[in-house]
């Protein structure tokens, strides 16, 4: 029989709300909320008069009787909020990115394996319709062998004061582009410029390449009249575009492709082969991706099992921001990225069950197959 987990949230201002509000129709005890502003635990009090209200973290972790915590404060409080619930036997789930250095993940990552603890990183956009059906599409062969994906993701704002728009925006495609590749960029390059405030950049381009002569480039703005959340899947059969602003008909497959003839003998002979098919927009069963990662989260806790994004995915997501910062500092200078770190493999290529557990259940579950790269 699974056991009610008895659950609260720290952090009550942008996304935190969100974490409550999905928490509060699930299947759970959701028993505290703490934030260091009064009025907003006011606000939210009024909605959910049965949580209790706190301002003292230490207090939520020690004297309300929890099973786990979820953080949604700024990045700057992740890694400390996380180690404080972790050594206080909570399970816990971190919101992106999950700390602001590796160092701390490992620590992080250590801590919840010495004490048998669930630690989640919110890579959202993992347990959303479209990215499910992208990457059942790429493991069908549908689309071919990938060969580079495109990332846009702009906006005007939300202008932070800690973290500059990279580490802001880009988690978001990162953690979906390792996702669909399953694996891990060979080099990392990012340029960027601060407009608004000094030191902080408000836009940025990252290219990522990865074995077998792929790539993946991401855009990111806190600086655009539009919001744009667009990402472009290039294979050699096929393409996919996926807009996610779209309310409706997130997903289309277009049957295009470019090819060159096996030989010719003379240039006057050459013809690139331009093949152009139908456009298909696949169904989704769309449900709200932050409900279903919530979900997961409990019953990963109840189940034994570790989540689909793990502490080890959202340290090394850190890692690959962390060489965009290096390579930012030099102007857009390439920085290596190691294809293995203590035996690690590839995102959703191992195998990601505790020994001795039985298989998450849902449409979670990660792949075993062999990595690459």
């Amino acid at each position: 029989m699974k056991k009610t987990i008895s659950i609260g949230v720290v952090g009550c201002g942008y996304w935190g709300p969100n974490l409550v509000r999905n928490l509060d129709y699930l299947n759970c005890n959701l028993k505290a909320m703490c934030d260091a502003n009064e009025a907003r635990l006011a606000h939210l009090k009024s909605l959910y008069s049965n949580v209790e209200c706190v301002t003292d973290f230490k207090h939520m972790l020690n004297g309300v009787g929890l099973d786990a915590v979820m953080i949604a404060t700024p990045v700057k409080h992740h890694y400390s909020m996380a180690k404080a619930s972790l050594l206080a036997g909570k399970h816990t789930f971190i919101e992106k990115p999950m700390a602001s250095s590796s160092c701390e993940c490992e620590e992080l990552i250590a801590i919840a394996k010495r004490k048998g603890l669930v630690l989640m990183v919110g890579h959202t956009f993992l347990y959303s319709a479209p990215v499910r059906k992208i990457v059942e599409l790429v493991k069908s062969g549908d689309i071919g062998e990938i060969r580079y994906i495109n990332a846009r993701r702009l906006n005007l704002g939300l202008f932070q004061n800690d973290i500059n728009v990279a580490w802001d925006l880009a988690p978001h495609d990162i953690s979906i582009i390792l996702h669909v590749l399953k694996a891990y960029p060979m080099i990392v390059n990012c340029q960027g410029n601060a407009h608004v405030t000094p030191g902080i950049e408000d836009v940025s381009n990252i290219s990522l390449a990865f074995p077998n002569n792929r790539f993946a480039t991401i855009q990111n703005s806190w600086m655009e009249p539009r919001k744009i959340r667009e990402m472009t899947i290039v294979g050699s059969r096929r393409m996919i575009a996926y807009d996610d602003v779209q309310t409706a008909e997130k997903i289309r497959v277009y049957d295009v492709r470019v090819e060159h003839p096996p030989h010719y003998d003379t240039f006057a002979e050459f013809h690139y082969s331009y093949h152009s098919g139908d456009c298909y927009i696949p169904h989704l069963d769309l449900q709200e991706p932050l409900k279903l990662e919530c979900q997961h989260f409990l019953d990963c806790i109840n189940n034994g099992t570790m989540p689909l994004s793990d502490g080890h995915d959202g340290m090394m997501l850190v890692r690959i921001l962390e060489a965009a910062s290096a390579s930012l500092k030099r102007h857009g200078a390439p920085i290596n990225f190691p294809q293995s770190r203590n035996g690690h493999e590839p995102p959703a290529t191992r195998c990601r069950v505790n020994k001795g557990s039985a298989c998450c259940s849902g449409d979670f579950q990660s792949s075993t197959e062999k990595p690459t790269g």
